[in-house]
């Protein structure tokens, strides 16, 4: 058998203690060990040194880089523009590969054609056994099916350097994977699974999390600008329910229109088209949940803020993105 070719390991972080988790588990992972282990500080300020002693017998091969907060794309791209390795393999500081890992990566990195761009891993979410999962948990586990996350996803650094890497312009933890991916295949490169598979644990979450992750529809609307309106297929992504989200949200701001324009009939009906829109969107959401009352109400209480919520940041990322161009592959 031929040997594998060599990578390096690249982990944004932003300080969570689950970074520890993650380097024992690398650590812990037999058969092909990466040449080295890149982890990028992206803390704005930071305060404490990060437990890098976690990496046992890999500490010797990490080094450790700092990005200063500009999210985890610029820090996915410092960490693998400094590798000197064919592959870079991205996790995150969230996930833990199982023991026959990098056996496995071994097996995906040898079975590469010479036109292969990248090679995603197998993503597994533990959900509790006892009970129905949350929303949140839920959500988290959609990651599953997820095509090209970064959680754990291993691209040739010649196709990086192709395709410039990853777009910083997205700011957050979202849509840039996609994006790369997207741009990858465009510059003539293939992506295919792999075998090896990534435990990614639900990391805790209060119950506004939900509404916070609204701000990913401004990162709909820059892929829409970069790819084009049909960029949801092509990336293997959910659509969402943001269509539906337009026709709530509408609802909302025209019932009380209707009423000062002294037209109460008709604002009754269309107070009564965003209450059952409200509620069919909390019940989809309750349904499946563990229904505690806890959860209920927490659904009932963001799945009237959501739509609205998603509009404005699709709107926002419309305006502030409408002159941007993709990145193009270098010559």
């Amino acid at each position: 058998m031929t040997d594998a070719p060599a990578y390096s390991v690249v982990i944004p972080t932003i300080g969570r203690p689950c970074l520890a988790d993650c380097l024992r588990a690398l650590a812990a992972a037999t058969g092909h060990p990466p040449d080295e282990v890149v982890v990028v500080d992206d803390r704005p300020d930071p305060s404490g040194e990060l437990p890098l002693e976690a990496a046992g017998e890999l500490r010797g091969r990490l080094r450790s880089l700092r990005t200063g907060g500009r999210g985890p794309a610029a820090a996915r791209n410092a960490g693998w523009r400094t590798v000197r390795t064919p592959w870079t393999v991205f996790l995150d500081d969230d996930v833990q590969v199982l023991p026959d890992w990098s056996r496995r990566l071994a097996d995906d990195l040898r079975a590469a054609g010479a036109s292969t761009g990248g090679i995603q891993g197998r993503l597994r979410v533990p959900l509790p056994e006892d009970r129905r999962p949350t929303d949140w948990e839920r959500g988290t586990a959609g990651l599953e099916h997820a095509a090209w996350a970064t959680a754990d996803m291993a691209y040739r650094t010649a196709a990086l350097v192709d395709v410039q890497g990853f777009d910083e312009r997205f700011g957050r933890a979202f849509r840039e994977d996609a994006d790369l991916a997207l741009r990858v295949r465009e510059a003539g490169w293939s992506l295919h699974r792999g075998g090896r598979t990534t435990r990614h644990p639900v990391r805790e979450a209060d119950r506004w999390v939900s509404v916070r992750a609204q701000r990913g529809n401004a990162d709909d609307a820059l892929m829409t600008r970069l790819h084009g309106p049909d960029w949801w297929a092509r990336a293997q992504a959910p659509r969402g329910r943001l269509p539906r989200h337009a026709v709530v949200t509408s609802m909302a701001l025209t019932a009380p229109a209707l009423a000062l324009a002294g037209r109460p009939r008709a604002a009754g009906v269309a107070g009564a088209l965003w209450a059952l829109g409200t509620a069919e969107f909390a019940l989809a959401r309750i349904r499946p949940g563990p229904r505690t009352p806890r959860e209920i109400t927490t659904m009932v209480a963001t799945s009237v803020v959501i739509p609205p919520l998603a509009i404005r940041h699709w709107l926002d990322g419309l305006i502030r993105h409408r002159r941007a161009t993709a990145l193009r592959s270098t010559p």
